[in-house]
Protein backbone atom coordinates (compact mmCIF):
# COMPACT_ATOMS: atom_id res chain seq x y z
CA UNK A 1 0.00 0.00 0.00
CA UNK A 2 1.46 3.63 -0.42
CA UNK A 3 2.99 5.34 2.38
CA UNK A 4 0.18 7.46 4.00
CA UNK A 5 0.07 10.69 5.35
CA UNK A 6 1.00 10.57 8.79
CA UNK A 7 -0.54 13.33 10.12
CA UNK A 8 -4.29 11.83 8.97
CA UNK A 9 -3.69 8.93 9.94
CA UNK A 10 -2.55 10.02 13.06
CA UNK A 11 -5.91 11.61 13.90
CA UNK A 12 -7.49 8.75 13.21
CA UNK A 13 -5.49 6.08 15.50
CA UNK A 14 -5.67 8.58 18.28
CA UNK A 15 -9.21 9.12 18.37
CA UNK A 16 -9.08 5.08 18.24
CA UNK A 17 -7.00 5.22 20.69
CA UNK A 18 -8.68 7.44 23.08
CA UNK A 19 -11.72 5.39 22.96
CA UNK A 20 -10.18 2.17 23.34
CA UNK A 21 -6.81 2.84 25.70
CA UNK A 22 -8.12 1.95 29.19
CA UNK A 23 -9.57 -1.29 27.49
CA UNK A 24 -6.72 -2.26 25.32
CA UNK A 25 -5.01 -4.10 27.84
CA UNK A 26 -8.01 -5.81 29.29
CA UNK A 27 -9.01 -6.86 25.03
CA UNK A 28 -5.74 -8.34 24.44
CA UNK A 29 -4.94 -10.29 27.26
CA UNK A 30 -7.60 -12.95 26.56
CA UNK A 31 -6.63 -13.23 23.04
CA UNK A 32 -3.10 -14.54 24.47
CA UNK A 33 -1.62 -17.61 25.35
CA UNK A 34 1.82 -18.31 26.51
CA UNK A 35 3.36 -21.56 25.53
CA UNK A 36 6.48 -23.19 27.37
CA UNK A 37 8.40 -26.80 27.77
CA UNK A 38 7.73 -28.31 30.77
CA UNK A 39 10.78 -29.99 30.97
CA UNK A 40 12.62 -26.50 31.16
CA UNK A 41 12.72 -24.79 34.63
CA UNK A 42 12.92 -21.49 33.09
CA UNK A 43 10.69 -22.02 30.59
CA UNK A 44 8.07 -22.66 33.49
CA UNK A 45 9.42 -19.69 35.23
CA UNK A 46 9.13 -17.07 32.23
CA UNK A 47 5.71 -17.91 31.24
CA UNK A 48 4.48 -17.48 34.80
CA UNK A 49 6.40 -13.90 35.08
CA UNK A 50 5.27 -12.97 31.58
CA UNK A 51 1.92 -13.88 32.33
CA UNK A 52 1.86 -12.19 35.55
CA UNK A 53 3.22 -8.54 33.78
CA UNK A 54 0.88 -8.70 31.09
CA UNK A 55 -2.58 -10.09 33.25
CA UNK A 56 -3.12 -13.00 31.38
CA UNK A 57 -5.31 -15.70 33.07
CA UNK A 58 -3.59 -18.92 34.64
CA UNK A 59 -5.94 -20.75 32.42
CA UNK A 60 -3.93 -19.23 29.49
CA UNK A 61 -0.19 -20.93 30.06
CA UNK A 62 0.20 -24.09 28.21
CA UNK A 63 2.73 -25.82 29.11
CA UNK A 64 4.20 -28.81 26.32
CA UNK A 65 6.43 -31.41 26.98
CA UNK A 66 9.06 -30.98 23.74
CA UNK A 67 12.06 -31.27 23.12
CA UNK A 68 14.65 -28.87 24.93
CA UNK A 69 16.72 -28.61 21.48
CA UNK A 70 16.31 -25.81 19.11
CA UNK A 71 16.29 -27.89 15.74
CA UNK A 72 13.37 -30.61 15.61
CA UNK A 73 12.48 -32.87 13.34
CA UNK A 74 8.76 -32.26 11.23
CA UNK A 75 7.28 -35.53 13.04
CA UNK A 76 8.70 -34.33 16.47
CA UNK A 77 6.92 -30.74 15.90
CA UNK A 78 3.22 -32.47 14.59
CA UNK A 79 3.29 -34.99 17.93
CA UNK A 80 4.87 -32.80 20.59
CA UNK A 81 3.64 -29.39 19.22
CA UNK A 82 1.06 -29.18 16.70
CA UNK A 83 -0.98 -31.75 17.75
CA UNK A 84 -1.31 -31.26 21.53
CA UNK A 85 -2.04 -27.40 20.72
CA UNK A 86 -5.00 -28.45 18.35
CA UNK A 87 -6.27 -30.65 21.07
CA UNK A 88 -6.22 -27.89 23.98
CA UNK A 89 -7.67 -25.27 21.75
CA UNK A 90 -10.73 -27.87 21.11
CA UNK A 91 -10.87 -28.98 24.46
CA UNK A 92 -10.63 -25.01 25.68
CA UNK A 93 -13.47 -24.08 23.30
CA UNK A 94 -11.06 -21.53 21.64
CA UNK A 95 -11.68 -22.37 18.67
CA UNK A 96 -14.47 -23.63 16.62
CA UNK A 97 -13.85 -26.08 13.93
CA UNK A 98 -15.83 -26.86 10.95
CA UNK A 99 -16.23 -29.41 8.21
CA UNK A 100 -16.54 -28.50 5.06
CA UNK A 101 -17.21 -30.83 2.23
CA UNK A 102 -15.10 -33.18 1.03
CA UNK A 103 -14.07 -33.51 5.10
CA UNK A 104 -11.47 -30.31 4.86
CA UNK A 105 -11.51 -29.15 8.46
CA UNK A 106 -11.88 -25.38 8.84
CA UNK A 107 -11.21 -23.05 11.71
CA UNK A 108 -15.19 -21.03 12.10
CA UNK A 109 -13.89 -19.08 15.40
CA UNK A 110 -10.92 -18.21 17.34
CA UNK A 111 -10.36 -16.20 20.66
CA UNK A 112 -6.56 -16.57 20.18
CA UNK A 113 -5.13 -14.17 18.71
CA UNK A 114 -1.72 -13.31 19.95
CA UNK A 115 0.66 -16.78 21.22
CA UNK A 116 4.08 -16.24 23.08
CA UNK A 117 6.60 -19.06 22.81
CA UNK A 118 8.72 -18.54 25.65
CA UNK A 119 12.58 -19.84 26.03
CA UNK A 120 13.27 -23.23 26.14
CA UNK A 121 10.49 -24.06 23.37
CA UNK A 122 12.30 -25.46 19.83
CA UNK A 123 12.85 -22.79 17.23
CA UNK A 124 12.90 -24.61 13.70
CA UNK A 125 12.14 -27.78 12.10
CA UNK A 126 14.42 -29.57 9.84
CA UNK A 127 13.41 -30.61 5.80
CA UNK A 128 11.28 -34.21 5.89
CA UNK A 129 11.44 -35.79 2.50
CA UNK A 130 8.41 -37.96 2.23
CA UNK A 131 5.85 -36.22 4.59
CA UNK A 132 2.45 -38.05 4.32
CA UNK A 133 0.27 -35.69 2.04
CA UNK A 134 3.01 -33.60 0.94
CA UNK A 135 3.52 -32.95 -2.55
CA UNK A 136 6.33 -31.01 -2.63
CA UNK A 137 7.47 -29.17 -6.71
CA UNK A 138 10.82 -28.63 -7.78
CA UNK A 139 12.24 -25.48 -7.36
CA UNK A 140 14.16 -23.61 -3.53
CA UNK A 141 10.77 -22.50 -2.21
CA UNK A 142 7.97 -25.07 -3.43
CA UNK A 143 10.59 -28.00 -2.70
CA UNK A 144 11.01 -27.46 1.22
CA UNK A 145 9.26 -27.89 3.93
CA UNK A 146 11.53 -26.57 6.18
CA UNK A 147 10.24 -23.81 8.64
CA UNK A 148 10.36 -22.14 11.87
CA UNK A 149 8.30 -23.40 14.83
CA UNK A 150 6.98 -19.78 15.57
CA UNK A 151 6.05 -19.30 11.30
CA UNK A 152 4.20 -23.00 11.26
CA UNK A 153 1.99 -22.52 14.61
CA UNK A 154 0.97 -19.18 13.07
CA UNK A 155 -1.08 -21.24 10.53
CA UNK A 156 -2.25 -23.79 13.49
CA UNK A 157 -5.70 -23.58 11.92
CA UNK A 158 -4.37 -25.27 8.21
CA UNK A 159 -5.33 -28.57 8.63
CA UNK A 160 -3.65 -29.63 5.14
CA UNK A 161 -0.93 -32.18 4.80
CA UNK A 162 0.58 -29.71 2.10
CA UNK A 163 4.00 -28.44 4.33
CA UNK A 164 6.34 -27.38 1.13
CA UNK A 165 6.06 -24.01 0.23
CA UNK A 166 5.28 -21.00 1.97
CA UNK A 167 2.09 -20.09 2.61
CA UNK A 168 0.51 -16.67 1.40
CA UNK A 169 -0.03 -14.38 4.60
CA UNK A 170 -3.78 -13.03 4.44
CA UNK A 171 -2.61 -10.29 6.96
CA UNK A 172 0.39 -9.14 4.85
CA UNK A 173 0.40 -5.23 4.09
CA UNK A 174 -2.83 -4.86 6.29
CA UNK A 175 -3.75 -2.12 8.67
CA UNK A 176 -6.49 -3.72 10.64
CA UNK A 177 -5.81 -4.87 14.80
CA UNK A 178 -5.73 -8.34 14.45
CA UNK A 179 -8.68 -8.38 16.80
CA UNK A 180 -10.51 -6.99 14.13
CA UNK A 181 -8.95 -9.62 11.17
CA UNK A 182 -11.75 -11.16 9.41
CA UNK A 183 -9.26 -14.45 9.29
CA UNK A 184 -9.73 -16.10 12.15
CA UNK A 185 -7.41 -19.26 11.62
CA UNK A 186 -4.62 -16.87 11.62
CA UNK A 187 -2.71 -16.45 15.24
CA UNK A 188 0.61 -14.00 15.59
CA UNK A 189 3.01 -15.82 17.30
CA UNK A 190 6.13 -14.31 18.60
CA UNK A 191 8.86 -15.92 21.04
CA UNK A 192 10.11 -14.66 23.99
CA UNK A 193 13.93 -15.76 23.94
CA UNK A 194 17.31 -14.76 24.38
CA UNK A 195 20.65 -16.05 24.80
CA UNK A 196 19.70 -15.68 28.82
CA UNK A 197 16.61 -15.88 31.07
CA UNK A 198 17.70 -12.84 32.48
CA UNK A 199 18.08 -11.14 29.13
CA UNK A 200 14.19 -12.13 28.22
CA UNK A 201 13.34 -11.15 31.56
CA UNK A 202 14.44 -7.86 30.24
CA UNK A 203 12.95 -7.49 27.51
CA UNK A 204 9.45 -7.94 29.33
CA UNK A 205 9.97 -5.01 31.65
CA UNK A 206 11.67 -3.06 29.12
CA UNK A 207 8.81 -3.60 26.68
CA UNK A 208 6.19 -2.49 29.61
CA UNK A 209 7.79 0.41 30.66
CA UNK A 210 8.64 1.98 27.09
CA UNK A 211 4.86 1.65 26.64
CA UNK A 212 4.23 4.31 29.45
CA UNK A 213 6.99 6.85 28.24
CA UNK A 214 7.56 6.15 24.67
CA UNK A 215 10.38 4.77 22.76
CA UNK A 216 12.74 7.46 22.70
CA UNK A 217 16.26 7.63 20.81
CA UNK A 218 18.14 7.92 17.69
CA UNK A 219 17.31 5.61 14.69
CA UNK A 220 20.50 3.72 12.90
CA UNK A 221 20.37 2.73 9.38
CA UNK A 222 22.72 1.16 7.53
CA UNK A 223 22.20 0.28 3.72
CA UNK A 224 24.33 -2.22 1.69
CA UNK A 225 23.55 -0.25 -1.57
CA UNK A 226 23.12 -3.17 -2.93
CA UNK A 227 22.64 -2.61 -6.76
CA UNK A 228 21.98 -6.42 -7.86
CA UNK A 229 18.21 -6.26 -9.15
CA UNK A 230 17.48 -9.15 -6.78
CA UNK A 231 18.80 -7.13 -3.85
CA UNK A 232 17.77 -3.51 -4.09
CA UNK A 233 14.46 -3.76 -2.69
CA UNK A 234 16.24 -4.77 0.57
CA UNK A 235 17.79 -0.77 0.55
CA UNK A 236 14.24 0.35 -0.79
CA UNK A 237 12.98 -0.70 2.31
CA UNK A 238 15.44 0.79 4.58
CA UNK A 239 15.38 4.00 2.58
CA UNK A 240 11.53 4.44 3.12
CA UNK A 241 12.47 4.19 6.24
CA UNK A 242 14.42 6.91 6.81
CA UNK A 243 11.31 8.67 5.07
CA UNK A 244 8.78 7.78 7.83
CA UNK A 245 10.84 8.62 10.95
CA UNK A 246 11.57 12.14 9.67
CA UNK A 247 8.03 12.86 9.56
CA UNK A 248 7.50 12.13 13.03
CA UNK A 249 11.11 13.91 14.10
CA UNK A 250 13.10 10.60 14.90
CA UNK A 251 16.85 11.85 14.75
CA UNK A 252 18.14 9.63 11.90
CA UNK A 253 21.75 8.61 11.17
CA UNK A 254 21.48 7.18 7.56
CA UNK A 255 24.24 5.50 5.58
CA UNK A 256 24.14 3.62 2.45
CA UNK A 257 28.05 2.30 2.33
CA UNK A 258 28.29 -1.06 0.93
CA UNK A 259 30.39 -2.02 4.58
CA UNK A 260 28.10 -1.69 7.78
CA UNK A 261 28.75 0.84 10.48
CA UNK A 262 32.24 0.74 11.47
CA UNK A 263 33.90 -0.30 14.85
CA UNK A 264 34.42 2.31 16.69
CA UNK A 265 31.68 4.48 15.62
CA UNK A 266 30.05 6.30 18.23
CA UNK A 267 26.39 5.14 18.18
CA UNK A 268 24.54 6.89 21.10
CA UNK A 269 21.43 6.55 22.16
CA UNK A 270 19.87 3.74 20.09
CA UNK A 271 16.75 3.46 19.77
CA UNK A 272 16.08 1.82 16.32
CA UNK A 273 18.33 -0.01 14.02
CA UNK A 274 17.87 -1.29 10.79
CA UNK A 275 20.40 -2.32 8.47
CA UNK A 276 22.10 -5.11 6.21
CA UNK A 277 24.21 -7.37 5.08
CA UNK A 278 26.39 -9.06 7.22
CA UNK A 279 26.72 -12.64 8.97
CA UNK A 280 27.51 -11.82 12.30
CA UNK A 281 27.31 -8.68 14.37
CA UNK A 282 29.84 -6.17 14.08
CA UNK A 283 30.92 -2.43 14.35
CA UNK A 284 30.06 -0.71 16.88
CA UNK A 285 27.53 -3.34 18.16
CA UNK A 286 31.07 -5.01 19.51
CA UNK A 287 32.52 -2.57 22.03
CA UNK A 288 32.30 -3.43 25.58
CA UNK A 289 30.37 -0.45 26.27
CA UNK A 290 27.88 -0.36 24.12
CA UNK A 291 23.65 -0.83 25.06
CA UNK A 292 20.34 0.01 23.15
CA UNK A 293 17.98 2.24 24.83
CA UNK A 294 15.11 0.78 26.45
CA UNK A 295 12.69 -0.92 24.34
CA UNK A 296 15.14 -0.51 21.25
CA UNK A 297 13.88 -2.52 18.34
CA UNK A 298 17.07 -3.74 16.24
CA UNK A 299 16.99 -5.90 12.92
CA UNK A 300 19.72 -6.96 10.74
CA UNK A 301 18.63 -8.39 7.33
CA UNK A 302 20.28 -11.59 7.02
CA UNK A 303 19.15 -15.20 5.70
CA UNK A 304 20.42 -16.65 8.92
CA UNK A 305 19.99 -14.11 11.33
CA UNK A 306 17.98 -16.07 14.10
CA UNK A 307 19.65 -19.99 13.07
CA UNK A 308 19.66 -19.77 16.82
CA UNK A 309 19.25 -17.70 20.11
CA UNK A 310 21.28 -18.95 22.73
CA UNK A 311 24.53 -17.52 21.84
CA UNK A 312 25.19 -14.05 22.04
CA UNK A 313 27.94 -14.03 19.42
CA UNK A 314 26.55 -16.38 16.92
CA UNK A 315 24.53 -14.56 13.39
CA UNK A 316 22.39 -11.01 14.49
CA UNK A 317 19.41 -11.94 16.73
CA UNK A 318 20.80 -13.24 20.16
CA UNK A 319 23.43 -10.75 19.87
CA UNK A 320 21.33 -8.04 19.49
CA UNK A 321 19.26 -8.82 22.45
CA UNK A 322 22.07 -9.55 24.65
CA UNK A 323 23.00 -5.65 23.76
CA UNK A 324 20.07 -4.75 25.23
CA UNK A 325 17.14 -5.06 22.22
CA UNK A 326 13.78 -5.42 22.99
CA UNK A 327 12.82 -7.10 19.94
CA UNK A 328 14.33 -8.11 16.58
CA UNK A 329 12.76 -10.19 13.47
CA UNK A 330 14.96 -12.74 11.62
CA UNK A 331 15.02 -15.91 9.75
CA UNK A 332 15.94 -19.56 10.60
CA UNK A 333 16.95 -20.50 7.62
CA UNK A 334 16.91 -18.99 3.56
CA UNK A 335 13.86 -17.61 3.22
CA UNK A 336 14.88 -15.48 0.55
CA UNK A 337 14.52 -11.38 0.27
CA UNK A 338 11.05 -11.22 -0.98
CA UNK A 339 9.59 -13.62 1.97
CA UNK A 340 11.70 -12.64 4.47
CA UNK A 341 9.94 -8.96 6.34
CA UNK A 342 9.54 -6.37 4.36
CA UNK A 343 10.91 -3.77 7.18
CA UNK A 344 9.28 -0.45 5.78
CA UNK A 345 5.43 -1.89 6.18
CA UNK A 346 7.17 -3.04 10.02
CA UNK A 347 8.29 0.61 10.88
CA UNK A 348 5.37 2.20 9.53
CA UNK A 349 2.92 -0.07 11.65
CA UNK A 350 5.09 0.67 14.76
CA UNK A 351 4.37 3.96 14.26
CA UNK A 352 0.83 4.13 13.82
CA UNK A 353 0.54 2.34 17.33
CA UNK A 354 -0.10 -1.13 16.49
CA UNK A 355 1.96 -4.24 18.47
CA UNK A 356 5.16 -5.52 17.46
CA UNK A 357 2.93 -8.96 16.51
CA UNK A 358 0.79 -7.31 14.34
CA UNK A 359 3.51 -4.71 13.03
CA UNK A 360 5.58 -7.83 12.33
CA UNK A 361 3.27 -9.96 11.18
CA UNK A 362 1.98 -7.25 8.31
CA UNK A 363 5.34 -7.05 7.30
CA UNK A 364 5.49 -10.72 6.32
CA UNK A 365 3.89 -12.34 2.87
CA UNK A 366 4.20 -15.17 3.91
CA UNK A 367 3.75 -18.18 6.84
CA UNK A 368 5.00 -22.02 7.02
CA UNK A 369 8.07 -20.18 6.26
CA UNK A 370 10.73 -19.18 7.92
CA UNK A 371 10.68 -16.26 10.01
CA UNK A 372 10.77 -15.58 13.46
CA UNK A 373 9.59 -11.90 15.56
CA UNK A 374 11.63 -12.18 18.49
CA UNK A 375 9.95 -10.09 21.38
CA UNK A 376 6.80 -9.34 23.38
CA UNK A 377 3.93 -9.54 21.12
CA UNK A 378 1.81 -7.22 22.90
CA UNK A 379 4.54 -4.66 23.05
CA UNK A 380 3.54 -1.40 21.34
CA UNK A 381 6.55 1.18 21.63
CA UNK A 382 4.60 3.95 20.08
CA UNK A 383 1.57 3.78 21.83
CA UNK A 384 2.43 6.42 24.24
CA UNK A 385 3.16 8.91 21.32
CA UNK A 386 -0.06 8.79 20.42
CA UNK A 387 -1.20 9.83 23.90
CA UNK A 388 1.19 12.84 23.53
CA UNK A 389 0.56 13.94 20.30
CA UNK A 390 -2.98 13.90 21.62
CA UNK A 391 -2.46 16.33 24.49
CA UNK A 392 0.98 18.00 22.83
CA UNK A 393 -0.81 21.72 23.69
CA UNK A 394 0.62 21.15 26.96
CA UNK A 395 3.21 24.12 27.69
CA UNK A 396 4.56 22.01 29.93
CA UNK A 397 9.05 21.38 29.68
CA UNK A 398 10.16 18.15 27.30
CA UNK A 399 13.15 16.39 26.68
CA UNK A 400 14.90 16.85 23.19
CA UNK A 401 13.49 13.43 21.38
CA UNK A 402 9.97 14.70 22.34
CA UNK A 403 10.34 18.24 21.66
CA UNK A 404 11.26 17.17 17.76
CA UNK A 405 8.65 14.52 17.91
CA UNK A 406 5.75 16.72 18.79
CA UNK A 407 7.28 19.37 16.42
CA UNK A 408 7.31 17.41 13.63
CA UNK A 409 3.86 16.13 13.86
CA UNK A 410 2.56 19.12 13.92
CA UNK A 411 4.12 20.81 11.48
CA UNK A 412 5.34 17.77 9.08
CA UNK A 413 2.69 18.67 6.36
CA UNK A 414 4.59 22.47 5.90
CA UNK A 415 6.44 22.98 2.75
CA UNK A 416 10.29 21.96 3.68
CA UNK A 417 11.46 25.46 3.26
CA UNK A 418 8.96 26.73 6.15
CA UNK A 419 9.38 23.44 7.91
CA UNK A 420 13.26 23.66 8.34
CA UNK A 421 13.53 27.52 9.24
CA UNK A 422 10.88 26.91 12.22
CA UNK A 423 13.12 23.99 13.27
CA UNK A 424 15.73 25.50 13.28
CA UNK A 425 14.39 28.73 15.83
CA UNK A 426 12.99 25.64 17.94
CA UNK A 427 16.37 23.85 18.26
CA UNK A 428 18.59 26.74 18.75
CA UNK A 429 16.05 28.33 21.31
CA UNK A 430 15.98 24.74 22.86
CA UNK A 431 19.67 23.93 22.53
CA UNK A 432 18.35 20.80 20.96
CA UNK A 433 21.62 18.78 20.30
CA UNK A 434 19.84 15.58 18.39
CA UNK A 435 17.28 18.09 16.27
CA UNK A 436 20.74 20.68 14.88
CA UNK A 437 22.32 17.11 14.41
CA UNK A 438 19.55 15.57 12.43
CA UNK A 439 18.60 19.21 10.59
CA UNK A 440 22.42 19.11 9.65
CA UNK A 441 22.30 15.54 8.11
CA UNK A 442 18.70 16.52 6.02
CA UNK A 443 21.09 19.64 4.68
CA UNK A 444 23.65 16.77 3.69
CA UNK A 445 21.24 15.20 1.95
CA UNK A 446 20.19 17.62 0.12
CA UNK A 447 23.85 19.41 -0.67
CA UNK A 448 23.25 22.24 1.27
CA UNK A 449 26.42 21.44 2.56
CA UNK A 450 27.45 24.65 4.12
CA UNK A 451 23.88 25.13 5.96
CA UNK A 452 24.57 21.62 7.29
CA UNK A 453 28.33 22.82 8.92
CA UNK A 454 26.86 25.13 10.74
CA UNK A 455 24.12 22.82 11.87
CA UNK A 456 26.68 20.61 13.06
CA UNK A 457 29.10 23.48 14.83
CA UNK A 458 25.54 24.48 16.50
CA UNK A 459 24.78 20.77 17.72
CA UNK A 460 28.49 19.49 18.84
CA UNK A 461 28.31 23.18 21.09
CA UNK A 462 25.43 21.78 23.32
CA UNK A 463 26.27 18.25 23.36
CA UNK A 464 27.14 16.90 26.63
CA UNK A 465 28.60 13.65 25.86
CA UNK A 466 31.92 12.85 24.74
CA UNK A 467 30.25 10.36 21.72
CA UNK A 468 27.66 12.65 20.49
CA UNK A 469 30.58 15.24 20.05
CA UNK A 470 32.92 12.88 18.29
CA UNK A 471 30.16 11.54 16.03
CA UNK A 472 29.06 15.40 15.18
CA UNK A 473 33.26 15.99 14.15
CA UNK A 474 32.96 13.67 11.78
CA UNK A 475 29.83 14.79 10.09
CA UNK A 476 31.30 18.16 9.99
CA UNK A 477 34.50 17.21 8.43
CA UNK A 478 33.61 15.30 6.32
CA UNK A 479 31.24 18.38 4.78
CA UNK A 480 34.54 20.54 4.98
CA UNK A 481 35.91 18.40 2.88
CA UNK A 482 32.65 18.15 0.75
CA UNK A 483 32.91 21.94 0.32
CA UNK A 484 36.99 21.65 -0.25
CA UNK A 485 38.18 23.14 2.44
CA UNK A 486 40.09 20.11 3.43
CA UNK A 487 42.21 22.42 5.93
CA UNK A 488 38.99 23.42 7.86
CA UNK A 489 38.39 19.77 8.67
CA UNK A 490 41.84 18.96 9.76
CA UNK A 491 42.18 21.59 12.08
CA UNK A 492 39.10 20.72 13.72
CA UNK A 493 39.82 16.67 13.89
CA UNK A 494 43.45 17.87 15.03
CA UNK A 495 41.45 19.93 17.65
CA UNK A 496 39.65 17.05 18.91
CA UNK A 497 42.31 14.68 18.81
CA UNK A 498 44.03 16.14 21.44
CA UNK A 499 41.58 15.49 24.02
CA UNK A 500 40.19 12.68 23.02
CA UNK A 501 43.06 10.60 21.62
CA UNK A 502 42.23 7.71 23.45
CA UNK A 503 38.35 7.52 22.58
CA UNK A 504 36.87 4.01 20.31
CA UNK A 505 35.99 6.34 17.80
CA UNK A 506 39.72 8.24 17.68
CA UNK A 507 40.65 6.17 14.47
CA UNK A 508 37.94 7.15 12.27
CA UNK A 509 38.73 10.29 13.22
CA UNK A 510 42.46 9.70 12.13
CA UNK A 511 41.23 7.87 8.85
CA UNK A 512 39.61 11.13 8.02
CA UNK A 513 42.16 13.52 9.05
CA UNK A 514 44.82 11.75 6.85
CA UNK A 515 42.27 11.29 3.90
CA UNK A 516 41.35 14.80 4.25
CA UNK A 517 44.72 16.02 4.14
CA UNK A 518 45.36 13.34 1.04
CA UNK A 519 42.64 14.49 -0.96
CA UNK A 520 42.99 17.27 -3.48
CA UNK A 521 41.01 20.30 -3.41
CA UNK A 522 39.05 19.60 -6.62
CA UNK A 523 38.28 16.27 -5.71
CA UNK A 524 35.78 14.87 -3.46
CA UNK A 525 37.23 12.35 -0.41
CA UNK A 526 36.27 8.92 -0.47
CA UNK A 527 35.21 8.62 2.89
CA UNK A 528 32.20 6.97 4.45
CA UNK A 529 29.74 9.28 4.98
CA UNK A 530 26.63 9.75 7.47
Amino acid sequence: MELRSYAKVLAVVCLALTLREASAEKLLAPATIVVFNKDVPESVELAKFYAQKRGIDHDHLVGLTCSKAEEISRDEYDVTIRDPLRAIFSQKKWWTLHEVQGGQTTIASNSIRFVALIKGMPLKIKHMADYPGDKPSSGPVAGNNAAAVDSELAALGNFSPQISGALPNPYFQSYRAITEFENSALMLVCRLDAPTAATVRRMIVDAIEAEKTGLWGRAYIDGAHNTDPGLKMGDDWLAEIAGQLHKVGVPVISDDAPAIFPDGYPMTDCALYFGWYAQTMAGPFTQPGFQFAPGAIAVHIHSFSARTLKYDNANWAGPLLAKGATATLGNVYEPFLQFTSHLSVFSDRLLHGFTFAESAYMSVPALSWMNVMVGDPLYRPYAAWLRIAEGSDSEKAVSDWKSYHEFATKNSSRPPTEFRALARQLALRGHNGPMLEDLGLVEIRDGNLAAATSYFQQARSVYAKRDDILRVVLEEGDAWIRQNKSKRAVDLIRSVLRISGDAPSAPLLKKLEMEARATPATTPANVRRP
